[in-house]
């Protein structure tokens, strides 16, 4: 027999281990992952009582490769305008919370006597929830249509950006070994410059390439594809310095702005559940109940801190960001627990060799603690409401409504420099990289070839201009002339100081294109930098008047922002509520939301007059969708049908009223589960002997359907079936006939046919 490699042994047995152990916890009603990392430890050297990994490099390379899809498929659920969306709540309320906790853990980690780096990691894993925790909590409690929650998941999608910032900044900490400004400084400017270049490349790449060989990509192909953009991008990103994770997560977030993005989200999930699997199968193995047992004092003492401070900060960050209390401690409450996010920064501080093998198996224990602790501190949240509210002088009533209710405007008014200013700082930040891209770009690869080929002053000229043309676009946009916008021409009537200003801020634009065009010329002719000064300034005039570069430039512009709002534009004509709206309705502490009706609902076949939701529930039902149709505005007369889609406005506790309603189960419902069989069809043969009244006669003239409630399906004649027979075929003897229909009514068979 041959012998099988050590990687398919392994796999095999943390696949059988996890699947059994994941089977028992969903029948305790407990999250999958801790499941994984339970499986993980039953197969460690460390347990010891059932058979165990044998090669643990290959599985360390099997829970990288689930690490980035993990980060993968995170990106595909991300979406850079989903973050532009969850706006300033969200926002504030993780600067805080992550913040305040990151500053925790690192003075905790100095306090136990662990290094400057493991203190450091210690608080990036402590400030990182748990996304697949909360929603597994949420959905078990019914809680995804509060408000809260909507906040909560915000914070989450903050999170996720922050996280791979944290990554991409500890290791550079790691890296150097200490914290350094100028370092820190320079990682985000490389991290910047990177994800601007990519997230545009991308977007104008990518989504063209997808729709036009939309026809070739079935859903094999398109998984293929979608694997080797993810893979590609995570080369590219260890090529220039960045984690793996980060390059997946990168290429997730691109074609999450695709229309393809959903089906490739349910393509990438098998692959993605398989490896993340092994990934926190692989986080069990690192629990050495040696070390747990050692440093338990460590593990109930951050037990402790990520219950009580994420609790406090994440309810003041919310606090801050002007929602009322009972929000902000639902939410607060809510995000006490780290999870899969603080495994990842473990396995990369492991990885870089910053922190000690003792830290993995407490962090795990924690995370563990804390998740099974979750549904009960969502529960507490209101009792602690409840206390405090009595407690809150009158005066701290904004407290309690929350500042940004009393202060919301029905009108955002944006000041004219505002506009021109956001417009003006984000097309020349943008195109800059572009440009700066370009350059490093021909600097490594186009300059060199052409100087080796082309020796002399005419390879340095050829060499300068052909790069020019290349950033001769990005540099035309940089200069694109803003006077014509009508919050230019407001400012330039308004004052004498705006007009200076106007100049300046056209005249900075300028010089910058000037500055790119010296950084290409000066290199090549470093002996001439005084007339390319004049040449560079005579470059730019011609860029700002030539109107091929222009037409380019904006061919382009068109082109990328016809991607980057194609999946918005075809999501939103299929909404049946305008985008808006839900803003619009804040400030009455109403909200739109969509809540589907069950198949077996007891509300089903019922019209809307009858059902009253209005006057039950308190919700008003604003529109219905069923399938490809949708019903604004709905009369009293129109019926509930299964799966109908209903888009409500109301409350939190209105809607919750509502989703109960549509649930409820009336009492015929809870039949035996053999009353479900006794409607099946079963086929059954019927031989015409003598004497059969339905000898000599037609099909259609039997009456076989009415009588005995079945059907004649096929007829067997001297032997042979019949290859064809109608309602005028004539039944002979020894016919056999085959019939369909429930049990009981074919074994009445003959006594129907004979009444």
């Amino acid at each position: 027999m041959s012998h099988l490699p050590p990687l398919v042994s392994d796999l095999a047995l943390i696949l059988i281990t996890a699947g059994i152990v994941t089977i028992i916890f969903k029948l305790l009603k407990q999250p999958v992952v801790l499941g994984y990392i339970v499986a993980g430890f039953l197969i460690s050297p460390h347990f010891g009582l059932i058979p165990n990994i044998v090669d643990m490099s290959n599985i360390s390379a099997w829970a990288e490769i689930g690490v980035i899809f993990l980060l993968f498929a995170l990106g595909l659920e991300f979406s850079f305008k989903k973050l532009m969306d969850v706006g300033g709540t969200a926002s504030i309320a993780t600067l805080v919370n992550m913040g305040s906790m990151i500053v925790i853990g690192y003075i905790l980690g100095q306090l136990m006597g662990w290094t400057q780096m493991e203190s450091v990691f210690l608080g990036g894993m402590l400030s990182m929830s748990s996304t697949t925790i909360i929603i597994k909590a949420f959905n078990d409690m019914g809680l995804q249509k509060k408000k809260f929650a909507g906040i909560v998941f915000g914070m989450l999608i903050v999170e996720d950006l922050a996280a791979i910032l944290m990554m991409v900044l500890l290791s550079t900490v790691a890296k150097s070994n200490h914290v350094e400004g100028a370092g820190l400084l320079e990682s985000i400017l490389r991290l910047g410059f990177f994800m601007v270049i990519w997230f545009v490349v991308g977007i104008y790449l990518i989504p063209s390439f997808l729709k036009r060989f939309k026809k070739y990509l079935n859903d094999e192909t398109m998984l293929i594809v979608a694997v080797g953009l993810c893979l590609g991008m995570v080369l590219f990103a260890d090529s220039v310095g960045f984690s793996a994770a980060l390059g997946a997560f990168i290429m997730g977030s691109i074609l999450a702005e695709t229309i393809e993005s959903k089906h490739i989200e349910h393509l990438i999930e098998p692959i993605k559940n398989l490896f993340g699997a092994v990934f926190f199968v692989s986080v069990g193995m690192m629990i050495a109940p040696g070390i747990v047992a050692e440093y338990i004092v460590p593990i109930l003492l951050l037990t402790v801190v990520v219950l009580i401070g994420r609790v406090i900060f994440a309810t003041l960050g919310v606090v801050a960001s002007g929602e009322g209390l009972k929000v902000s401690l639902q939410a607060g409450f809510s995000l006490a627990q780290i999870g899969e996010f603080s495994f990842i920064i473990a396995t990369l501080g492991m990885q870089l060799g910053v922190i000690s093998d003792f830290i993995y198996p407490i962090i795990v224990a924690v995370s563990v603690i804390t998740t099974f602790t979750t549904p009960y501190c969502i529960k507490l949240s209101e009792p602690v409401y409840h206390a405090l509210e009595k407690v809150i002088p009158d005066k701290w009533g904004k407290l309690i409504t929350g500042y940004a209710e009393s202060n919301r405007k029905t009108v955002n008014h944006q000041t004219d420099w505002n506009i021109l200013l956001k417009n003006v700082l984000s097309t020349v930040a943008i195109y800059f990289t572009l440009s700066l891209a370009v350059y490093f770009f021909s600097n490594n690869f186009i300059i060199p070839y052409v100087i080796d080929y082309i020796h002399g002053i005419w390879g340095h000229i050829l060499a300068g201009l052909v790069t020019l043309l290349l950033m001769a676009p990005f540099m035309r946009s940089i200069m694109r002339r803003k006077s014509r916008s009508e919050e230019a021409k407001k400012l330039w009537k308004d004052s004498n100081f705006n007009k200076g200003a106007l100049i300046a801020l056209e005249t900075l634009r300028i010089a910058l294109c000037v500055v790119l065009i010296l950084m290409v010329l000066i290199p090549l002719f470093p002996r001439a930098t005084g007339i390319l000064l004049l040449v560079s300034g005579a470059i730019a005039t011609f860029l700002i008047f030539s109107n091929g570069f222009k037409s380019q430039s904006q061919r382009m512009e068109k082109q990328f922002f016809r991607n980057l709002n194609d999946k918005e534009l075809t999501e939103e004509s299929q909404k049946a509520v305008e985008k808006n709206a839900k803003t619009k309705l804040l400030s009455k502490n109403i909200h739109i939301e969509k809540i589907d009706v069950p198949q077996n609902s007891p509300r089903v076949g019922k019209t809307l007059a009858e059902l009253n939701f209005k006057q039950s529930t308190g919700v008003d039902i604003v529109s219905i969708v069923r399938g490809d149709q949708r019903i604004n505005i709905p009369d009293g007369n129109v019926r509930l049908y299964p799966f109908d889609r209903l888009v409500v406005a109301g409350t939190d506790e209105e809607l919750q009223d509502l989703i109960t309603a549509l649930d409820e189960k009336n009492n015929k419902e809870h039949q035996p589960e053999s009353a479900t069989v006794n409607g099946q069809i079963v086929v059954s043969q019927y031989e015409l002997e003598e004497g059969c009244p339905l000898i000599g006669k037609l099909i259609k003239e039997s009456k076989i359907k009415d009588k005995a409630d079945c059907m004649i399906i096929s007829i067997d004649r001297d032997g042979e079936a019949m290859v064809s027979f109608g309602a005028d075929t004539v039944l002979q003897v020894g016919d056999v006939l085959w019939l369909a229909g429930e049990k009981e009514k074919l074994e009445k068979f003959e006594d129907n046919i004979s009444a």
